[in-house]
């Protein structure tokens, strides 16, 4: 074979394989998916409002069913893009009453299969690529006003894709020593004050005086979302309580010169590594188990000295 027809043959194939790229993705290019709303870089996933949480597994009609997706929070009217490439098929009905955001659309390729519900997509057929503009959300405050409007996110197979959504990243050096707010609803990171079952400050008595407080606890909402407060390394479950009761959740987080116990909460994940500010979780239950108490999140440092200082403007600790 002479060196031209090489060439050619080599061009050739090139041209085919990169067709056969567009057509079939690789299998996991990308571990994590792309943005899936504008406005929502990281995926942020949908809190509590009156009309129930938005995390995977959540409780649904009066605690009788669970949340099998993830709602992903997107502004009624934005722009929604495909999380990963593959093939389109819809459309995808999710109540079944052609209300103002009955509609939806199917992507399978690049080893996932999701469904995307309460958008509109611009096609409900053919290929699609990660990052493409695959359609617009439909105006969720006609149908359910005061909720956080949102993308349904939901696994073919049902399996929780909360994972997926947003970006792992090695952790880098802190810019300052500060931590990212803790919990949603809580910007500044206020610290508990007291009530009936002690007070949330670094060093606060316990056991009726025997012992002192070796964490804080900051304020946070049964339900809310929790985030990381720095980027590292988690590893968990961790048990404070060890009797299993509604709360008896947790996980550690090692990195950027830090290491810290989260306590009272439900992290996505018990290993593997997390951004600073990246959705760490849910708070859990605490009303349930201290009725009247200010729900908290007990943040212990893992050499047990006070974490106080590394909050963003705590508020409520003792003077």
């Amino acid at each position: 074979m002479s060196a031209l027809s090489l060439v050619a043959l080599v061009s050739l194939v090139s041209t085919v394989f990169a067709k056969q790229l567009d057509t079939h993705p690789p299998q996991q290019q990308h571990k994590h998916w792309a943005q899936i709303c504008s406005g929502n870089p990281t995926n942020r996933i949908r809190g509590c409002d009156r009309y129930g949480c938005g995390q995977f597994g959540a409780d649904r009609h009066s605690g009788k069913g669970k949340h099998v997706g993830v709602d992903v929070i997107c502004a009624d009217g934005a722009t929604v893009y495909a999380p990963f490439s593959g093939q389109l098929s819809g459309p995808i009905r999710f109540f079944h009453n052609g209300n103002a955001i009955d509609d939806g659309v199917q992507i399978q390729g690049s080893g996932y299969c999701v469904k995307l519900v309460c958008i509109h997509p611009i096609r409900y057929q053919g290929q699609i690529r990660r990052g493409q503009q695959l359609g617009r959300m439909l105006p969720m405050q006609k149908v359910f006003p005061g909720i956080i409007s949102h993308i349904h996110v939901e696994n073919c197979d049902h399996s929780d894709p909360t994972h997926l959504l947003t970006p792992v990243v090695p952790p880098f050096p802190q810019q300052d020593t500060r931590w990212a707010t803790l919990c949603a609803g809580n910007p500044t990171n206020e610290i508990r004050g007291c009530d009936r079952y002690g007070c949330g400050y670094y060093g606060a008595p316990r056991r009726n005086g025997k012992g002192k407080h070796t964490g804080v606890d900051v304020i946070c909402s049964d339900g809310a979302t929790v985030y990381a407060p720095f980027s590292g390394e988690l590893s968990g479950p961790i048990k404070f309580f060890h009797n299993g009761n509604a709360i008896d959740d947790g996980v550690q987080i090692r990195g950027s010169g830090f290491c810290v116990k989260l306590l009272c909460i439900h992290p996505i994940r018990y290993n593997g590594r997390i951004s600073k500010g990246q959705t760490l979780g849910r708070m859990l239950p605490m009303q349930r188990v201290f009725p009247g108490i200010t729900s908290h999140i007990h943040v212990e440092n893992c050499d047990r000295s006070d974490p106080t200082s590394n909050l963003e403007r705590g508020k409520g600790q003792r003077e």
